[in-house]
């Protein structure tokens, strides 16, 4: 998928996040923060790529990665995602102070690639290290451009048709989750911060 596939369906991500209200930074969120989080964290599973947008801005991190793990290998699985998810409520430096609402954004966003990479014949591999690769081949071929636009723009009609304010049912079992995964975090790695 091309870098603007992947904005446009972070972008369609976040609105169907939104209206869902997935969770309450999402529903009350500043889109000033969200849509630029969005948009990084859509960009950056490709930092394996050096000839991606990223990777070309920041060669001396994507080369390495790119010689380690080869395109769509770490970057594009659940452990990085997880690490991301972890370092981001964990590890921050408390001075940096990044708003809930754009951390948010960015893990949609790079969840958002995942997915979409999903659609391709190549897939991702979702369990690295497990060679196991993850597809849904919806996408054909390399001038798929027309598809990628097609799906992110149907994407965002459903999202925009949801009724403002329609919660999700589920926003309990994804809280009792997070406090879960919290608790064992705090009690493995205890530090000053906590997930919620």
């Amino acid at each position: 998928m091309t870098a603007e596939g992947h904005l446009l369906f972070s972008v369609a991500s976040l609105i169907m996040a939104h209206k869902l209200q997935i969770t309450p930074e999402f529903a009350q969120g500043d889109w000033l923060h969200m849509v630029p989080g969005v948009l990084l964290g859509a960009l950056l599973p490709d930092i394996d790529h050096p000839s991606s947008i990223l990777g070309r801005l920041f060669r001396i991190i994507s080369l390495p990665i790119s010689k380690l793990c080869g395109h769509r290998g770490f970057t594009h699985s659940l452990i990085a995602w997880l690490i991301l998810l972890i370092s981001s409520y964990q590890w921050l430096p408390h001075y940096w102070d990044l708003p809930p609402d754009l951390i948010q954004a960015f893990l949609l966003g790079y969840m958002s690639h995942l997915i979409a990479d999903m659609l391709t014949p190549s897939g991702v591999p979702f369990l690295w290290p497990l060679p196991l690769r993850f597809c849904f081949p919806v996408l054909r071929g390399k001038s798929s451009k027309r598809g990628e636009r097609f799906i992110a723009v149907l994407l965002t009609v459903c999202a925009v048709l949801i009724p403002a304010g329609h919660p999700a049912d589920w926003f309990q079992q994804i809280e009792s989750a997070l406090n879960y995964f919290n608790n064992q975090i705090n009690i493995h790695l205890p530090t000053k911060t906590s997930l919620l």
